[in-house]
């Protein structure tokens, strides 16, 4: 599968969008990395777990920083849900 992003793409982001619910498996979120939180990365929710911590992967997942190496990420550090991109 070929990334739905493609580096230097703009997206718009809902910041709001998980004050009420719980982010989705399938959704596009931008996130601060647990292990740096100054980084923000886009990546698709791939599980949700019981204690409420969110799975990242990329859609690139040779090439891809993500859950895999800094494990599941407090709901408190995803950004947004992105709605839409450009270019």
């Amino acid at each position: 599968m070929i990334p739905n992003l493609k580096p230097g793409q703009e997206v718009l982001v809902d910041p709001r969008a998980y004050r009420q619910q719980t982010a989705q498996i399938g959704d596009i979120v931008v996130a601060r990395r647990p292990d740096r939180e100054d980084v923000t990365i886009i990546k698709r929710v791939s599980g949700v777990q019981q204690d409420g911590r969110i799975l990242l992967l990329g859609d690139n997942p040779d090439a891809s920083t993500d859950s895999r190496a800094f494990g599941p990420v407090p709901p408190q550090y995803i950004v947004g849900k992105v709605t839409s991109r450009f270019g």
